[in-house]
């Protein structure tokens, strides 16, 4: 048994932390079973992205005759692509592994981290299996993984999730892709320019559930001309013979009563790859949480308080695993609270304002604050306004698709704002600024003196324009 003063499961935020607590000259252990660095830098954000500007690079040239200059591509040295992000992210991880190993207060265990009670850890594979680890404080920041959904033949059927479809060194012929959300629609854009034909098969009425409903539905439409869309609809079967693969899917009513629609007719899709792209699963089932008095939640979720202790003295939680945010802007976010509430004096709870999001699909999408259909619900008073990109000299310029969506409440406070167009990621952050730095209303936006003819214009003319109000109830007393 070996003591520490500090021990992190999982080393992508985690290490945030674990270097603070070092420098403060705790000795620390970090358990990691896979490469250093984390979903973000070894199967997500880093090598995706990278992926995806390839894939914005070769559209450019695509719609090159839409501004009357005639390009063709010659070649495409996609296996090249794939390998030379794989190679920087594996140099990456690996430096970071070399930094830990080469440091006197860290100790890294290679292997799965299991709990023996509250705060020790046994390593139960890998290269240091059997050690048992016991610290002083505790943080569990192991993450999630790709959810597999109970589709009837899923585990005889050879399927790919976003870590295999980031590597495969061919583009598919015929991709067909389970699931709706932020990673189908960044790896069909970046399959469909490389040339796949592709099908997306999701449960909810539109794809990007989790962005504004108005934003949702121009997404699908817009992915609906290039691609074959069933949205609103299971997954019900899978199987696979020397065809490939072949889908079966059903209409389906999404909601709390909502389920398969009964007798409606379904459709049957083949194709020669598969990619499961349904949502995350928390690695808490990896850590034998049940000798420990630490709660999950329904979904698996490790429970925590607002300053992101859990339920057993001691132990902390952030990122993914802690469910709040599945963003690695959210976890960075944590670790420097957790190091803050850990080391400091006073606890402070996390501050989760204008929290944005982006998806690097064709077109962009971001959003902060609160959805319209939140607000709607929420019986709260409000107002709107969208600002279409063509209307600004740049966007016109550009050929832009997609609009900016504004949501104030009647004192003109920032409530959200939602953008689909070129760039919405980095359109996004100046309304962030203003949400969290600024007075977080409407004049912070519309009295910055914005450069003409710049690509934000459309931002400050969706702060300006005139606001339509929805839930405006009249009480008559």
């Amino acid at each position: 048994m070996k003591d520490y003063d500090f021990l992190v499961v999982g080393s992508g935020s985690g290490l945030e932390v674990a270097n603070v607590a070092a420098r403060q000259g705790q000795s620390v252990a970090v358990v990691e079973k896979g490469p250093l660095g984390g979903t973000c830098l070894n199967r997500g954000c880093i090598p995706s992205k990278h992926l995806l500007y390839h894939a914005d690079v070769l559209e450019t040239i695509k719609r090159a005759d839409e501004f009357d200059i005639e390009a063709t591509v010659d070649e495409v040295a996609f296996a090249d692509i794939v390998r030379t992000v794989n190679k920087e992210v594996g140099e990456d991880a690996e430096g970071i592994r070399r930094g830990l190993e080469s440091s006197d207060q860290h100790d890294l265990y290679d292997g799965e981290g299991r709990f023996v009670d509250d705060r020790t850890i046994e390593i139960a594979s890998g290269d240091d299996e059997g050690a048992r680890l016991r610290a002083e404080t505790v943080l569990i920041a192991a993450g999630t993984r790709p959810a597999v959904p109970a589709i009837d033949g899923i585990e005889d059927v050879p399927y790919l999730t976003s870590r295999e479809a980031l590597q495969l060194k061919d583009p598919p012929e015929h991709l067909m892709i389970v699931g709706g959300g932020y990673i189908a629609a960044e790896l069909a854009h970046f399959f469909g320019t490389f040339g796949s034909d592709v099908t997306i098969v999701g449960r909810r009425p539109n794809l990007l559930p989790q962005a504004d409903t108005e934003v949702a539905e121009a997404v699908t439409d817009m992915y609906a001309e290039h691609f074959t869309v069933f949205t609103g609809h299971a997954a019900t079967a899978v199987s696979a013979d020397d065809d490939g693969v072949t889908v079966d899917a059903r209409p389906y009513e999404y909601g709390d009563d909502g389920g398969l629609v009964g007798d409606a007719e379904g459709v049957t899709v083949t194709g020669d790859e598969l990619l499961i792209a349904a949502g995350r699963t928390p690695n808490t089932d990896t850590l034998r949480l049940d000798r420990t008095g630490i709660e999950t939640d329904e979904q698996g979720f490790v429970e925590t308080d607002e300053y992101l202790r859990t339920t057993v003295d001691g132990v902390w939680a952030l990122g993914d695993i802690a469910g709040e945010y599945l963003l690695k802007h959210s976890a960075n976010h944590e670790a420097r609270a957790v190091a803050r509430n850990m080391f400091g004096s006073d606890l402070e709870p996390v501050d989760y304002t204008a929290m944005p999001f982006a998806v690097f699909g064709s077109p962009e999408v971001a959003g902060v604050g609160a959805r319209e259909d939140e607000l709607r619900e929420a019986n709260r008073k409000y107002a709107t306004n969208t600002y279409e990109f063509a209307d600004t000299a740049r966007g016109d310029a550009m050929n832009a698709p997609g609009f900016v969506k504004v949501i104030i409440d009647p004192e003109g406070e920032i409530l959200g704002c939602h953008i689909v167009g070129p760039d919405a990621s980095t359109l996004i952050q100046e309304v962030v600024v203003a949400m969290k730095a600024g007075t977080g209303t409407v004049r912070d936006i519309r009295e910055s003196i914005h450069i003409h003819p710049a690509l934000p214009e459309v931002v400050q003319r969706a702060f300006s324009g005139q606001f339509s109000r929805g839930n405006n109830h009249h009480h008559h007393h």
